[in-house]
Parts: C-alpha cells; sequence; structure tokens
C-alpha cells in the first residue's frame, strides 16, 4: 500500500511505514471475532452473527462504544493480524453461529476483505456478508467491494456538518455518508430479501444513533433517508450511553423519552415504514468488553 486512499481522508501515505489518520498499519489488524446476538434480526437469527471486529477508526467519534478498539488515546490488543489468522478465527466461531459474517468498521481495511472471502471460499465457507460501518467510506472502495459483500449496514449519524467536525473530525460527513449510501442503494436497492428463516441475504440497513440533544439532527438524517427512498429499512437506536468521561454537557447523559419520541413519531411521519425502533432502555444491553474476546454477554 504505497498511497492510502481507502477512505475519504485521502491520507496518501505508505502505511508500511508510517500512519494517517486512523494510525492504522498496512496488515488487516482485528480486536476480536465473536459471537454476536445484538444485531437487527435478520442478520442476527437466533444463534447470532460471527461480528470481525477491527481496530482503529477512520472517524474517532468522540462518543464510540467501541472506543476500547477504535480510540487513538488507547493501546489496542490486536488478536489477528494476517488473513490467514483472520479466516480460522470467523470459522471457529461461524461453528456456533449463523452463516453470517460482519465486518465491523473495516472502511481502513477494506483492501483486505477481498483476500477474506477468497480464503473463506478456498475453505468450503461462503457466509453472507455484512459491512459496519460508519458510513465514512469512498464511492470507488464500496464499488471494490461490491462482488463480496451481501448486505450493507452503514451508520448516518449527522447531516450538520459542524456536528460532524465537532464530534467525529470530520465536517464532510454528511455529504460523504450520503454519496456512500447513495452507492449502497444502487448495488443492492432498496428491498432485504430474507430465506426460509427470515434471514436477510442481499440489501440495505441504515442505522442512525438518536444523541441526547440533538433530536434536529435526527430529524434531518430521517429526512435524508427518505429523499433517497421511504422503502430502505432503518435501525432507529436508542442506545447511547456516555462511554467515558470529559464529553460535552450535552453527551453526558443518555436520551429522554420525550426526545426519542419526537425521533420515533417523525420516522412514521414522513412516511419511513420498515426498519427496527429500539427499546429507550436499550443502552444498558449493548455495552461491549473488548478486554476479552467474548466482547458481548449473550
Amino acid at each position: 500500500m504505497e498511497s492510502c486512499t481507502l477512505c475519504p481522508r485521502l491520507c496518501q501515505v505508505d502505511r508500511t511505514s508510517t500512519f494517517g489518520f486512523c494510525q492504522a498499519s498496512s496488515k488487516p489488524e482485528v480486536a476480536t471475532i465473536c459471537l454476536h446476538k445484538g444485531e437487527e434480526p435478520p442478520i442476527c437469527g437466533e444463534k447470532g452473527i460471527c461480528n470481525v471486529f477491527f481496530a482503529h477508526c477512520n472517524l474517532q467519534c468522540i462518543f464510540c462504544q467501541n472506543h476500547q478498539i477504535s480510540s487513538l488515546e488507547q493501546q489496542t490488543e490486536i488478536r489477528f493480524n494476517n488473513v490467514d489468522e483472520i479466516v480460522e478465527g470467523i470459522i471457529d466461531v461461524l461453528q456456533v453461529s449463523e452463516n453470517i459474517v460482519g465486518f465491523v468498521t473495516a472502511s481502513h481495511y477494506a483492501n483486505h476483505i477481498p483476500a477474506i472471502m477468497e480464503g473463506l471460499h478456498s475453505r468450503g465457507y461462503y457466509p453472507t456478508t455484512v459491512y459496519n460501518t460508519g458510513g465514512y467510506d469512498s464511492v470507488e472502495t464500496l464499488q471494490m467491494l461490491a462482488p463480496y459483500i451481501d448486505i450493507y449496514l452503514p451508520d448516518l449519524k449527522y447531516i450538520n456538518s459542524d456536528l460532524a467536525m465537532r464530534y467525529s473530525h470530520a465536517a464532510d460527513y454528511p455529504q460523504v455518508a450520503l454519496a456512500a449510501i447513495r452507492e449502497m442503494y444502487n448495488q443492492k436497492g432498496s428491498s432485504l430479501p430474507t430465506d426460509e428463516r427470515d434471514l436477510a441475504y442481499r440489501g440495505i440497513i441504515i442505522r442512525h444513533l438518536v444523541l441526547p440533544g440533538l433530536v434536529a439532527n435526527s430529524m434531518e438524517v430521517l429526512d435524508a433517508i427518505a429523499d433517497i427512498s421511504t422503502n430502505l429499512h432503518v435501525a432507529l437506536m436508542a442506545q447511547y450511553y456516555p462511554p467515558k468521561e470529559g464529553l460535552p454537557d450535552e453527551l453526558s447523559r443518555t436520551l429522554t423519552a420525550e426526545e426519542y419520541e419526537q425521533v420515533v413519531d417523525h420516522f412514521y411521519g414522513i412516511g419511513l415504514h420498515r426498519g427496527w425502533v429500539q427499546e429507550l432502555n436499550a443502552e444498558a444491553n449493548y455495552r461491549p468488553d473488548f478486554s476479552v474476546s467474548q466482547a458481548f454477554e449473550h
């Protein structure tokens, strides 16, 4: 990798010898590969999804629930750092999960996904693949991934550039994420077909985490999704909790019932009708601990 242009930051560094914004090396660094039963029902099923949690991140959101493995401020334990190890780790978890693999926060390692998938195929495994991303992806990278990804699972965090800069160090996030979602939509359409066990095998699910004090931003996000298609599946999440100390005042609390109800009412009011709405107290169920190999309790 002589000049990294995998994500929209276009750092253009040689990751074999130096680091760009995400601080990732040229190797595919994975913090853990584990069973996760907390994803949306069509990609989780009864057994759970095999999630591959990549280290580092190209956004550095100050409220990230996965900050143990994504933050530049912490030393992340790397449990897998080459394609063969990752493939074998996936195979181990596939034995106890649904036949679905999620690549979580993989934007800065997207170039390794083809080799991982080819490694799985060469060993006789053909899982459904989920690209679980913060939404800060380049169209070119998504086009490269098209043959390998069955389901896109992007966030759409903000429409306001000031918020995107303040919380994720990316003022261009709104236009970049919307362009990425439009590319995903061009590839997959708005349907989410499922098999006889109600497991999805193609499509898009757009996630939006409602942040405290930012109801207007959430409504604008939903408006932007509806502008693409009101038939898109949306996971509206209420699981926000302050993951660390020192956050801005508005992010130092959880959501109120009134805030979430306003966003949910807007979701239905603008014609969105496919997806999932979390319970307000969901934050207690989605707190990972990446200091152990099985990061989520089940």
